[in-house]
Order: structure tokens, then C-alpha cells, then sequence
């Protein structure tokens, strides 16, 4: 049976919660054990299952503090969701593999997740406006050596 659109709602949150308070083992718990994460970009590209999402969240939390999510836009299919949200908080370590020096920062978010039947999150796919966080974290040019 489908889940709801609220069963979408509160799981979405619930992972959001968990990634507002820094806390890895919360979020993983809201992932299925075999989920797909995918974050555009990201350096090891997809990756699955829990354990391999680890190291992900752990970066991401000690490259972003004091982070808040407000969803924008939510559109729903059968157990899956796309959620447009702005992200808002400080850039403390390297976020991107860009020095923040604990500038403020804010840029969107496109999240397309699927759920399994449980409601954990099956599938996540995450979109970053890094056009955004460039222009926000300008790095100090470098010159090459004479």
C-alpha cells in the first residue's frame, strides 16, 4: 500500500530533524538498510547501504553547523517525493572542499526521495546549488610560483 502523503511528510522531516541536531545514527535509522544515497557530486558518487552512507553525514556535519532546512515545495508520486528547500547555517569547515571560515550560508536543496513500503527512505538523491555556495565561499586566489 502506498504511504501517504503526511507518512512522506513526517519521515522527510524526521531525517531533516536528525540533520539539525548533527546527530549520524538518527539519520541513518531513517534510512533502509539497503537505500541508495546519491549526492550529486559527491566524490565516491552513489553509494549503499547505511554503513556507506556514514561517512557522508559525518563529513557534512563537521564542514556545516547550526544548519536549518525549510522545505519549499513538496511534489508527490506513488512512495516517492521531490522536496525543493533552502538550507541556512554556517560553512565551519570545508564544506565542498571549500574553506567556509565559519561564514553564514544559505542555497537550495532539491532532495528526489523513494521510501519502501516500511517508510524508511530507500532512495536518496540530493541536488546542491553549488553555483550558490561559490559564490558565497569565494576562496583566496593562489599564484604559482616563479
Amino acid at each position: 500500500m502506498p504511504l501517504t502523503h503526511e507518512e512522506m511528510d513526517r519521515k522527510l522531516d524526521e531525517h531533516f530533524g536528525f540533520e539539525a541536531h548533527d546527530d549520524v545514527a538518527g539519520v541513518l535509522a531513517t534510512l533502509s538498510p539497503t537505500v541508495e544515497h546519491d549526492i550529486v557530486g559527491w566524490p565516491t558518487g552513489p553509494t549503499r547501504g547505511r554503513d556507506a552512507a556514514r561517512p557522508f553525514y559525518e563529513a557534512l556535519f563537521a564542514d556545516l553547523t547550526d544548519g536549518k532546512v525549510k522545505s519549499l515545495r513538496r511534489l508527490y508520486g506513488h512512495n516517492f517525493m521531490v522536496d525543493d528547500s533552502l538550507w541556512s547555517g554556517r560553512a565551519s569547515g570545508r564544506p565542498f572542499g571549500l574553506d567556509g571560515h565559519g561564514r553564514p550560508l544559505r542555497f537550495r536543496l532539491l532532495h528526489v526521495v523513494e521510501f519502501s513500503d516500511a517508510g524508511q527512505i530507500n532512495r536518496e538523491n540530493v541536488w546542491i546549488d553549488l553555483a550558490a555556495v561559490l559564490q558565497q565561499l569565494p576562496q583566496a586566489e593562489t599564484t604559482a610560483a616563479a
